[in-house]
């Protein structure tokens, strides 16, 4: 049996960890049903796609958007989704 070795962020796996935990198999068992499912359909098995939240339409419109908010005295905040555990 052949072992790979990787490097990920450590939240990344945590994060997987968890999840594979809920569904009752462990990290390298989901990275094995991947891998075989990547030979068997010679294609990787979910989309992989451009976040559209960095496409050059929307960055110009929340650039617009700051520009008019700074104008009238708005005011901007960052918040931090995962301290909040909204980021899913």
């Amino acid at each position: 049996m052949a072992q790979i070795s990787l490097r990920v962020d450590d939240e990344v796996k945590k994060r997987a960890e968890d999840v594979c935990s809920d569904i009752g198999l462990s990290l390298s068992s989901a990275i094995n049903i991947y891998l075989k499912k990547l030979g068997r359909e010679k294609r990787i098995p979910f989309e992989v796609s451009v976040d559209p939240f960095y496409s050059d339409e929307n960055i110009q419109r929340l650039k617009k958007s700051i520009a008019q908010m700074e104008a009238t005295g708005g005011t901007i905040h960052e918040v931090d989704f995962d301290d909040k555990g909204l980021d899913g």
